[in-house]
């Protein structure tokens, strides 16, 4: 194969790979896991740093997709390359083009939930302390 189709192959395997591990770093730092429930900072964190990983995939998943869509697009311009053997814009380069956006949106969306020097959260509170009883306190 030529160079350039290694190229974009590879691509895409590292960003699935990516997509992958952007996974399940972002689960790790989800409000709704009990993973890291002690450190709020720490787990939000972890979901910006998922956020990251995804938008560098949907990158990596973007610049492939582009790369072998300007090959197809300048073989079927080139008046040297004959009419039969001519590829046009696939169903797989439109969906590449689409996963690609949606994972830098999504990656962008982790991104904005970035934490403040505080946690986000409400400080948590105990129940109130009550007085002791002196007997006196039913009527």
């Amino acid at each position: 194969l030529l160079g350039s189709l290694q190229a974009t192959r590879a691509l895409m395997v590292a960003a699935i790979l990516l997509g992958l591990v952007a996974v399940f770093v972002a689960v790790t730092g989800m409000k709704c896991m009990k993973c890291m429930e002690d450190d709020q900072v720490k787990k939000m964190r972890m979901a910006v740093f998922g956020g990251v990983i995804f938008i560098i995939a949907g990158l990596a998943a973007l610049v492939a997709t582009s790369w072998y869509g300007n090959r197809v697009a300048r073989a079927f311009y080139d008046p040297f390359t004959p009419v039969n053997t001519r590829f046009e814009f696939g169903s797989a380069l439109f969906i590449g083009w689409a996963a690609a956006s949606l994972a830098i949106l999504g990656g962008a969306f982790l991104c904005c939930s970035c934490p403040r020097r505080e946690t986000s959260y409400p400080p948590s509170r105990g129940y109130p302390k009550n007085a002791p009883s002196t007997g006196k306190d039913y009527v």
